[in-house]
């Protein structure tokens, strides 16, 4: 089966209107202000190459490379900023030594919307997450500070990012009882190697109309097949690379390799690349808008595209399915219809037995 994808194949995000490619350009990789990005030069070529070829869907964030992934964005975009969907995040601190400098509260919001404002050189952002949980702020709070931005024009749409499912539909209903914007993105982790997301996250987002957004597809670089066993040890200093990110964050692990190099068999035998092929599997689920790639070089970026053009057996996809499923709160002969009726009339206790 052929996606037969390109990146103008556009998709409506979540439950509004707007439009979006089916792969997103992330640029947490654009700047070498954490030791491992793409200087401004090779930045420019990614985000060109991108767009020429009708890509429109861009995710930044105002802490990406201490503000130099937003500055890259805005100047890279001149002349052809209403064409494209710029998406850019607010939560985490810039400054260090002031407490309200980050966090979820309306301060925050509202003093990071104004400077990732002037970093775009933009007096619009087109989607604005919120970007990590602060178990703090009310949601309340939240929810109606971003309906002023977007009241003022300074935001046209709203998204959340990796916070817990029951507060996501909190926030979306809150807005939905009191008429105020909506919640149209939800950007989670989500790839052959973190699936757990399967459980709540996504049917929640299903059910409200949120565009899903995977980040980090291809989990740190492990499914690309760029590691091996003796990656799993550090040697010598490697602190701030890449291979130690993935490592300290528990991504690279000798279980996952194991996958990764099943993704690899698989891909070999179709004569795609493991990137491709666990970028495609990601868009096989119909809750996914667009993943988000987060390439550094030309190189990477042209085979993360060439994940739109897959087209792998059933059989194959089936395997790939199996590699890392996971039971979703049920056993499998649990949920039949009959066993479901019975739970909707009360004629199971929480044994499952009558």
């Amino acid at each position: 089966m052929n996606t037969s994808l390109s990146l103008d194949s556009y998709r409506l995000l979540g439950r509004s209107g707007l439009r979006v490619s089916p792969l997103a350009l992330g640029t947490m990789t654009f700047g070498a202000d954490w030791g491992w990005g793409a200087e401004q030069a090779e930045a420019r070529r990614l985000f060109d190459t991108y767009v020429d070829r009708g890509g429109n869907f861009i995710d930044t964030a105002n802490r990406y490379t201490e503000g130099s992934a937003e500055r890259f964005v805005g100047e890279f975009a001149t002349g052809r900023r209403d064409r494209l969907v710029i998406a850019t995040k607010y939560t985490l601190p810039m400054q260090p030594d002031n407490p309200n400098s980050g966090g979820n509260h309306r301060k925050s919001m509202v003093r990071s919307v104004e400077d990732s404002l002037r970093r775009l050189n933009t007096d619009y952002i087109d989607l604005l997450y919120l970007h990590a949980w602060d178990y703090t702020t009310p949601v309340e709070e939240i929810m109606r500070a971003m309906d002023d931005l977007v009241r003022a024009g300074k935001v046209l749409y709203l998204a959340v990012s990796d916070l817990p499912a029951w507060q996501a539909s909190r926030m979306q209903m809150l807005a939905d009882l009191r008429g105020w914007s909506p919640l149209i993105g939800l950007q989670i982790e989500y790839s052959l190697l973190e699936r757990t997301v399967e459980r709540e996250l996504i049917p929640m987002a299903q059910e409200l109309g949120l565009g899903v957004i995977p980040w980090s597809p291809l989990a740190g670089g492990v499914l690309s097949g760029k590691y091996r066993r003796q990656d799993l040890h550090p040697e010598g200093n490697e602190a701030g690379t890449r291979r130690e990110v993935v490592r300290t964050k528990g991504t690279l692990t000798a279980h996952n390799l194991d996958i990764a190099d099943a993704v690899g068999d698989i891909a070999r035998e179709a004569g795609y690349t493991p990137a491709q092929v666990a970028l495609a599997w990601t868009l096989r689920n119909p809750a996914v808008t667009a993943p988000i790639i987060g390439a550094r070089t030309l190189t990477q970026l042209d085979d993360n595209l060439g994940a739109l053009a897959v087209g792998l057996a059933e059989d194959r996809w089936q395997r790939l399915d199996a590699l890392s499923a996971i039971e979703l709160g049920f056993p499998h002969d649990f949920l039949t219809l009959s066993t479901t009726r019975d739970i909707m009339s009360g004629g199971l206790n929480i044994a499952g037995r009558r």
